[in-house]
């Protein structure tokens, strides 16, 4: 990344062809050390369909109610447990707090349990690195937390706040998506808001993506997902989830 005041991230990673839309871009500000997506309003990504009672509605219902019976009967007996595990492994913070990407390419605070050895905030900025498998960065605790999908239980309070679904495309870190931003068929994923789980996940479309293909792979089923979301879909992939929770996911570094 350039020590500029702007750095424009246009290469199309996805399609590997080297086209690229200079009307959507991802820009890098040195100066506050941040990094924006541009959203066009007016461009024509995934179609919303206004009338679906359950997409305008019934989903916004669906995640108040089960995060909060999630935060009310689960996060508030377990928070205190798996915080003081966090404590006793390692020197560091309980929660990972990091900027991703929201509905619209609007940035939120993404709340997680920590799993790697504590860094500076402006170390993370600068060195963002995928967790790759058997990384040294993650520390005892994490290493379970992670293949259990526990490490991603704050983000029920990401739901209640408004900025993530509990089904939706996962939120990748801002710095990530900058890589990938030139490309429509990435952008729009981002239509619809990003969830804690998704059906890419459950599928076993997760983890690093060392390669432009898992890329690929991972944004398809996002795209399958947001054209055919229903009540039924949610469900389905919520208690799929929680059997993966349950075997563990050998795919969750």
């Amino acid at each position: 990344m350039e020590n500029s005041s702007e750095t424009i991230f246009s290469e199309n990673f996805l399609s590997g062809n080297g086209i690229v839309e200079n009307h959507s871009v991802a820009r890098y500000s040195s100066a506050s050390n941040t990094i924006a997506l541009d959203w066009q309003e007016s461009e024509d990504l995934l179609p919303i369909d206004g009338s679906n009672l359950y997409s305008s509605a019934g989903k916004r219902l669906f995640d108040i109610v089960i995060s909060s019976l999630v935060i009310l009967f689960v996060l508030s007996w377990l928070l205190p447990l798996i915080s003081l595990i966090i404590l006793f492994d390692s020197r560091g913070p309980v929660f990972f707090i990091q900027p991703r990407t929201g509905r619209k390419g609007v940035t939120f605070s993404c709340f997680k349990f920590r799993t790697m050895h504590h860094q500076a905030a402006g170390q993370r900025q600068r060195e963002f690195r995928q967790t790759a498998q058997n990384d040294s960065r993650v520390t005892r605790s994490g290493r379970f937390l992670r293949r259990t999908n526990l490490d991603e239980l704050p983000q029920f309070i990401n739901v209640l706040l408004g900025d993530m679904s509990i089904i939706g495309p996962r939120p990748h870190a801002v710095q990530h998506d900058a890589f990938y931003w030139a490309h429509k068929e990435y952008r729009s994923r981002y239509s619809i808001k990003p969830g804690i789980t998704g059906l890419a996940q459950i599928r076993g479309s997760r983890g690093e993506t060392e390669q432009d293909q898992k890329m690929f792979h991972r944004v398809k089923y996002d795209l399958f997902y947001a054209n055919r979301r229903s009540l039924k879909l949610d469900t389905a992939i919520f208690f799929w989830t929680i059997e993966t929770m349950v075997k563990g996911d050998k795919n969750a570094w």
